[in-house]
């Protein structure tokens, strides 16, 4: 049988990745717990941050534990799907902005002064 392309967590690979890198795994904890904190940001809006990021870097348990953390700090439904269509939108302008370098790239190959 094929293994999943993304493996379900388990306390197994948990325990393990914790014996490879101990301190690199405190850490990790420490400044995650801090960044999640509120602060100037509430906790839901930090979260729906997360969900947007999340989709964005394409990270399938991000997307996953980010969407329950923004469900459990009381975002709504439709305020998770927002997020994610405000990253959506912010992916596809970051596409379009940086035609410009493949527009500028086919100027200096025809020789072609900028318009």
């Amino acid at each position: 049988m094929d293994s999943p392309m993304f493996p379900h967590p388990t306390a197994g690979l948990a325990k393990r990745r914790a014996e490879l890198a101990p301190e690199a795994l405190s850490a990790f904890k420490a400044f995650s717990k801090a960044v999640f904190a509120p602060g100037a940001l509430d906790a839901k809006t930090k979260q729906l941050i997360a969900v947007a990021v999340a989709h964005v870097t394409q990270c399938p348990y991000c997307i996953k534990g980010h969407t329950e953390g923004a469900a459990r700090a009381g975002a709504s439904d439709a305020e998770i799907m927002e997020a994610i269509w405000v990253a959506a939108e912010m992916r596809a302008g970051g596409a379009y902005a940086h035609s410009a370098l493949a527009l500028q790239t086919l100027e200096d190959l025809h020789g072609r002064k900028p318009a």
